[in-house]
């Protein structure tokens, strides 16, 4: 029996996706009716982190309660992961206890290995490369706002990190653009460039250029997780590329603004812009709950139907 994980953005086709989105909005909408839906009943998720977290444990961990299951936390510290068991050996063992897992870490590789030995679904929570979970939340939230994404320009400013590499994948498989703008030095890969740009995305020296036609502006944090001795550095190369008011007034007036958090006020976003009129973080952050209950009701039960899905809402 094949089984289906969620790695990266561009493992489920568009298809699948807006599946996943019909879900997500039935599930969100059950949940705010205080209607209880345990399809994944006695259903079990481990989750693995390599890397702290807030959003992505209380995400997937309520979410799977909600949905009826348990997640079991376990941190690379206390495990004997942490002290060198390959991640083979581990992925044999824990997908025999569990039905599904999900991993938080830094090579895109030690998730790939896993998957590979895994004998139940595996989804990449964040690697150094990629962070799929966060983007399929976002876009699900942009399509709650203003509709179909599809031709729309997405304007990424600050550093090319995994969340901009999947932006990438996302415009290949939805077909909207990518307009990225960095510091020199801090540039899309080209390899990345070349494998999920195609037609679908653009480099600009200045970010103020690079929102113009937006209709969406998102960022991140200057230093991610793993770079924290270039704090300082980083802070000096990426001084021009704050989204503030200005560089939002360059953008059309109704642009919306993300962030996939934890936001540094003062730093990669002005206060009046992540907590102004055009930012729809807290509903961007709330989304990743729904989204995910809907990943994973489907990589345990594959699709549904009925009135679940069909339900109107």
């Amino acid at each position: 029996m094949q089984i289906n994980h969620f790695l990266q953005f561009n493992d489920f086709s568009r298809e699948e996706f807006e599946y996943l989105f019909e879900r997500a909005r039935w599930i969100k909408h059950e949940f705010k009716q205080y209607r209880r839906y345990w399809p994944l009943e006695d259903r079990t998720m481990a989750m693995i982190f390599d890397k702290h977290s807030t959003r992505t444990r209380l995400s997937f961990e309520a979410g799977m309660h909600q949905l009826g299951g348990a997640a079991i936390y376990l941190s690379t510290r206390d495990t004997q992961l942490g002290r060198g068991e390959p991640v083979e050996d581990a992925a044999r063992v824990i997908s025999r206890m569990v039905d599904i897992v999900m991993i938080r870490t830094y090579e895109h590789d030690i998730i790939r290995r896993f998957a590979a030995h895994s004998r139940v679904p595996v989804i990449n929570g964040l690697t150094d490369e990629y962070h799929p979970c966060q983007i399929m939340g976002d876009i699900f939230t942009f399509i709650e706002q203003c509709g179909s994404i599809s031709g729309k320009t997405v304007a990424w400013i600050g550093d090319s990190n995994n969340v901009c590499n999947t932006w990438l994948q996302a415009a290949e498989v939805f077909d909207f653009n990518v307009h990225v703008s960095t510091p020199p030095g801090y540039e899309v890969e080209p390899e990345r460039a070349g494998l999920y740009g195609t037609g679908h995305y653009e480099e600009f020296a200045d970010p103020h250029d690079a929102v113009k036609d937006a209709d969406l502006v998102t960022t991140d944090v200057w230093t991610s997780m793993g770079f924290e001795a270039e704090t300082e550095e980083r802070k000096k190369d990426f001084a021009n590329f704050r989204v503030d008011t200005e560089m939002m007034s360059c953008a059309k007036k109704d642009t919306l603004f993300m962030h996939c958090l934890p936001a540094h006020r003062g730093e990669e976003v002005a206060a009046e812009v992540i907590d102004g009129p055009q930012s729809i973080v807290w509903e961007e952050a709330e989304n990743r709950l729904h989204t995910q209950k809907a990943l994973m009701e489907y990589l345990l039960l594959g699709r549904l139907s009925g009135a679940s899905v069909s339900a109107k809402y």
